[in-house]
Order: C-alpha cells, then structure tokens, then sequence
C-alpha cells in the first residue's frame, strides 16, 4: 500500500510563503540600499563662482526612497513623487528610470558612496551630495 501525505494546511502554507520572503528580501538589492531619506550636504565639480549658491540650493533638497517609490523635494519648488525601476547597477553606480504620474520617465545617475553617502549626477560633471538621516 502506497502512503500519500497529507496536503499542506492554509496555515502552513502562509508560514513558508513568510519564511521565503524573508529569506529572499523584498525588491531589488538597490532599492534595500536606497531606502530612506536622504539630505543634500554639497556639490562637486561647480564653477567657482556657481558654488555658495549651488550648495545652498543642494542643502535645501532631499530624496526619499521607500520601496519602488522616490519623493525629490527641491527648494521653492513642490515635492515631486514617481515611481522608479533600477535600469542598471554595478558596484556603486546606478540608473534609475524614474516615472511620474503621467507615465514619462526619466533616467538619473546616482553613485552610493558607502552606506551613508549618495551622490547625484545632474551631469556629466556636476553632482550633488546627499547624505542619509541618522
């Protein structure tokens, strides 16, 4: 005589499903090290005479990451909220394509220095340091 075992209950089911996502983290490694609010400190490579007015403005902004969702508060300007995917990431430098309630999307250029450093590529040259709260 064969023996079957006996089906799973609901109640086991949902402990391995819990079991699985913790072993295996929620979203993409990126988003995990993203998570948080992070504050603007300075900027790199301005011109001289751009600096003190660009470190204020940098010292004004902030980003907030929670899961796949990004929130960009800029001096003067309205919070901005969107969606974002991870496009690409190697070591420390990553793309996100950033999407908005409209559905446009945009790429941004970030490269994580440490767990507590996160700069933000405006372009090829100039950058903006964020720095995580404590």
């Amino acid at each position: 005589m064969v023996r079957r075992k006996p089906a799973l209950r609901p109640s086991q089911i949902s402990l391995l499903l819990g079991t699985f996502s913790l072993l295996t983290g929620c979203g993409h490694p990126v988003e995990r090290a993203l998570a948080g609010r992070w504050f603007g400190e300075s900027v790199e490579s301005f011109d001289t005479a751009d600096v003190a007015a660009a470190t204020g403005w940098a010292r004004g902004a902030s980003m907030e990451f929670s899961d796949d969702a990004i929130t960009v508060a800029i001096p003067a300007e309205d919070p901005r909220k969107g969606r974002y995917e991870v496009a690409s990431a190697h070591e420390g430098d990553i793309v996100l394509a950033i999407r908005d309630d409209h559905g446009r999307s945009e790429k941004a250029r970030f490269t994580l220095d440490g767990d507590h450093y996160l700069k933000w590529h405006l372009d090829e040259r100039r950058s903006v340091v964020l720095r995580r709260e404590q």
